[in-house]
């Protein structure tokens, strides 16, 4: 059903082997019947599926022949264009801003006289190691989306598989008109490509969602199915024949999702096209996550706070999953990433994640035990997408592959004991309910099964030789008389390359050894220390020589012939070898679906010992959740990591009473710095992870907003102005009462009176809501919003001034540090100025203007004592609105807090120039 692999082209010039029919003998279902086109129609720029291809032996929708001949020249996963991805009846859709053309499919042989491959590559049947930390090493997800039409438009339906992981994942929900959800859950995803029903690109005139998809997503190609292959009957059947008895559940959540099971139909319909091989049913994990579980980060902030990639280098290691990332896994790290992207809002969730982060700081036996059992593990979504998936062709690369398979799935399993006796010395909920999930006894049973069939000592070693002898002797003797055979005389021949490396050494006296690589065979090896050839040169009969500083490496003509001898061995071994494993794995397939729990476990528990080994590295702190944002000397932590040392530590306070923030300061006082570290401690508290502070509380944020930055976007002709009001009507139109916002300058782009008439306006918008904003400006008079919203604060990065006494000139000194109140720094974008080679009668003409424009300021600014009384009463308030609210202080203690208040309020009303009523308190 769904192919995968490039085992599924024949390739016959490298002298490969196809044991079995091939594609051509095979049935070929999508070929045009008398029921309409076939598969895709070679007539139209979009695809057609064909109805009367969905019936076969393997349930109602699963093929069971090839779909279709292939291209000779498509093997090894290399593909050539098509010639269909672009042509003259396919409508251009590239517009001035980069869109790409729709795509047309490839088309089949029969339809078309000649096959094209599809964009979308095969899976490769092989499970590879992965040690990077990375978790993009390239995109393999495929996504399919769909919107409903007429009343129930902005209703989103979509359904993404990644080639290496054997997860449909199903979603639904309403969007508004910016389709801010969709866009940011597609970039999370890094798409190969993405499928819409033809409706959305009809004659070139695209819906609304069609457009901003395909500008968002230039590079990833686009693909247009009719719209009658989104079917939520089918959708639903597809997903009861291949769903894993354990995920059985999901049916109950999208039984009546209609758009996400449409969008599935098409997805697995498309994927029987592309891939060449079948998932084995009731063998794919199928969830369900709608957009209320977790925090949305839009890709514009996401890229404003480096959470995955760093701005000025994107291979540099600084950014916060960087800072994070210790991960052992390929497994754990893709989950990291994806917990940045999409932080969670559960706060039950995200104490048990901190319980157990905790529990592993304080036991150091557990968390190296964990740790050391965790880092064998290969990569485990990988290997079950392999396993669960049956190739229809049988080649030797699918013979090898597949022997490589089940040594790694020996290894992995192997490990499992291991990991159990590490968590059974665990006390938090999460140990406790992996450890229970780790007791299922399908693996030991399926190791069990293995191990009548794989020798004992057969495990999954790194080297291209290491591993061709496990795989050779894998199967254990006695079970298949030929394989014995078979093995004999390859021992034979590895024996009699030994003896001719021998005879060659004691002939010409020279130090050689037998040496093995993927690409060459058995070749050999030599290194002079400091020796001399005889007469310069190697022997003639020596050849294919290649040479770095001393060591030599060449070959002989009988060496050659050894090898090849050698290769026809090992395809006769591995084909043996290969019927054997296959009786194996169809005994084993149904109770694989264990590996799912397994896979959970690991990944889990890889990111939370990396979020602990991040904490030993650095002094972080748990944080609680409330309605208040409060951190006590809270640090940058991507800075923290640049600079080897903590950096400046400032307070953060945002309270409902207190929601709107207005910072001030010179240039590079710091002002961003600190708008980033705040939001990156939100980051961090939500996907469970301490942060670095003394103290920290927060609230849980359902959007993180950000505004940052002034470029240019010549891609979308936007100017610096452009992009500022296009980022702010993005804010504006989604904010919520819980949102997080995070304001870098604005209006800068344009003149002054008109940047401080948006940023009033924006400010007074954004101070009737509910949500947290930092705004930092350069606009000193913002400040005055203070004096007429009780809710609004002002603060400012402090900077101290110094005089030399040589030369008396006077300097500044960044303090990095926040203070309460509006900055009382005056002109500090001319001291900038005076720091360049601008001439000095430039400076101190601007100076002077720059003087009597601020005089003229400050004689129109007053400040009214009623003004002032009203917010002191109100401080005083929601003061004590809060701490009714979260305090968990004792008796004593509240009275010294409740006192402290009174002070204040006091020390505030007399500045107003009113004493304050306070009836005195009672003991």
């Amino acid at each position: 059903m769904f192919p995968s692999s490039t085992d599924a082209v024949m390739d016959t010039s490298d002298g490969g082997q196809t044991w079995g029919p091939s594609l051509t003998d095979r049935s070929r279902p999508y070929e045009t019947t008398s029921d309409g086109p076939g598969y895709f129609s070679p007539a139209s720029s979009h695809q057609s599926f064909d109805e009367g291809s969905t019936s076969s032996s393997h349930g109602p929708f699963l093929p069971r022949g090839s779909s279709g001949e292939f291209d000779p020249s498509f093997r090894l996963g290399r593909m050539n264009p098509s010639p269909l991805a672009s042509t003259s009846d396919s409508p251009s859709l590239r517009g001035p801003a980069g869109t790409p053309k729709l795509r047309r499919p490839p088309g089949f042989a029969g339809a078309t006289g000649g096959a094209h491959p599809a964009r979308t590559p095969l899976t490769d049947h092989t499970a590879t190691t992965c040690s990077s930390a990375t978790a993009a090493s390239g995109a393999s997800v495929l996504v399919a989306v769909v919107e409903g039409r007429g009343l129930a438009r902005g209703e989103i339906g979509m359904a993404s598989l990644n080639l290496k992981c054997p997860e449909l994942v199903l979603s639904q929900f309403s969007d508004t008109g910016a389709y801010a959800k969709v866009i940011t859950k597609i970039h999370i995803m890094v798409p190969l490509e993405i499928l819409m029903p033809d409706t959305a690109s009809e004659k070139g005139k695209g819906t609304k969602l069609f457009s901003l998809i395909t500008e968002n997503f230039p590079g990833v190609a686009f693909t247009a199915i009719q719209r009658k292959y989104f079917n939520e009957r089918k959708g639903l059947e597809y997903i009861q024949q291949l769903c894993a008895p354990e995920y059985g559940t999901v049916l109950m959540e999208v039984q009546a999702k209609y758009y996400c099971l449409a969008a599935a139909a098409a997805l697995l319909k498309y994927l029987e096209f592309i891939q060449n091989s079948v998932y084995a049913g009731k063998s794919l994990k199928v969830s369900f996550r709608g957009s209320e579980q977790t925090a949305m980060i839009d890709s514009t902030s996401a890229a404003n706070l480096e959470l995955v990639v760093n701005n000025r280098d994107h291979r540099s290691g600084h950014t916060l999953l960087g800072v994070l990332n210790h991960t052992k896994t390929p497994g754990g790290a893709r989950r990291l990433r994806s917990n940045i992207l999409e932080p969670l809002v559960d706060v039950d969730t995200i104490n048990i994640r901190l319980d157990t982060i905790q529990e592993l700081l304080c036991d150091t036996e557990l968390f190296f035990d964990l740790k050391s059992a965790i880092a064998r593990f290969l990569d485990i979504d990988q290997l079950l997408s392999v396993l669960v998936q049956i190739p229809k062709q049988e080649t030797a690369q699918v013979a090898e592959a597949k022997i490589t398979h089940i040594i790694q799935l020996k290894h992995t399993l192997d490990l499992v004991p291991r990991l159990r006796m590490a968590l059974k010395n665990g006390n938090t909920a999460l140990l406790k309910a992996y450890s229970a999930s780790l007791e299922d006894n399908r693996f030991d049973m399926i190791l069990e099964q293995i191990k009548t069939v794989v020798n004992e000592d057969t495990t999954y070693l790194k080297g291209s030789l290491n591993l061709r002898t496990q795989k050779c002797y894998a199967v254990r003797p006695d079970i298949n008389e030929f394989l014995d055979i078979a093995r004999r005389a390859y021992t034979e021949i590895v024996d009699d390359i030994a003896g001719l490396v021998s005879q060659m050494m004691e002939k010409y006296s020279l130090p050689m050894r037998t040496s093995y690589s993927t690409a060459r065979g058995f070749f050999i090896q030599m290194k002079l220390e400091g020796g001399v050839l005889p007469e310069g040169k190697l022997p003639p009969e020596f050849i294919k020589v290649t040479k770095h500083k001393n060591n030599y490496g060449f070959t002989h003509a009988d060496l050659i012939k050894m090898n090849e001898r050698c290769d026809e061995a090992l395809r006769e071994i591995f084909h043996m070898s290969y019927v054997v494993i296959c009786q194996l794995l169809s005994t084993i397939h149904e109770h694989i679906h264990c590996l799912y729990k397994l896979s959970d476990a690991v990944s889990m528990l890889d990111m939370l010992l990396s979020l602990a080994n991040a904490c030993t590295v650095s002094d972080y702190v748990r944080p609680e959740f409330t309605d208040t944002l409060a951190i006590k000397q809270g640090r940058h932590p991507i800075l923290e990591k640049m600079v080897g040392q903590q950096p400046v530590s400032n307070n953060s306070f945002i309270s409902e009473g207190s929601n709107f923030v207005i910072i001030t300061g010179p240039n590079m006082s710091g002002k961003s710095t600190y708008l980033k570290q705040v939001a990156l401690c939100q980051v961090m508290a939500q996907i469970g992870s301490f942060v670095p502070a003394d103290y920290a509380s927060f609230r849980v944020a359902d959007q993180i907003f950000t505004r940052i930055g002034v470029d240019d976007d010549f891609e979308t002709n936007s100017s610096t102005f452009m992009l500022e009001m296009k980022e702010i009507s993005y804010i504006v139109h989604n904010v919520s009462d819980r949102s997080l916002i995070i304001i870098d300058e604005l209006g800068r782009g344009t003149s002054a009176e008109e940047g401080i008439g948006i940023c009033y306006s924006v400010c007074e918008f954004l101070l009737s809501r509910k949500a947290f904003t930092l705004f930092a400006t350069h606009f000193l008079e913002v400040c005055q919003l203070e004096s007429l919203y009780p809710n609004a604060e002002n603060q400012h990065m402090e900077v101290q001034h110094t005089r030399s006494g040589d030369t008396g000139g006077e300097s500044v000194v960044y303090t990095y540090l926040l203070n309460q109140g509006c900055s009382e720094e005056r002109h500090y974008g001319l001291r900038a100025a005076e720091m360049t080679a601008l001439p000095s009668n430039i400076i101190q003409e601007a100076k002077m203007i720059a003087s009597k424009v601020n005089q003229q300021l400050l004689a129109k600014h007053h400040s009214d004592p009623g003004e002032k009384r009203e917010r002191a009463v109100y401080k005083l308030a929601t003061r004590l609105l809060q701490t009714a609210r979260n305090s968990r202080l004792d008796c004593d203690s509240l009275r010294m807090y409740l006192k402290g208040l009174k002070k204040q309020y006091e020390a505030e009303m007399l500045a107003a120039g009113q004493p304050a009523s306070v009836e005195p308190e009672e003991e």
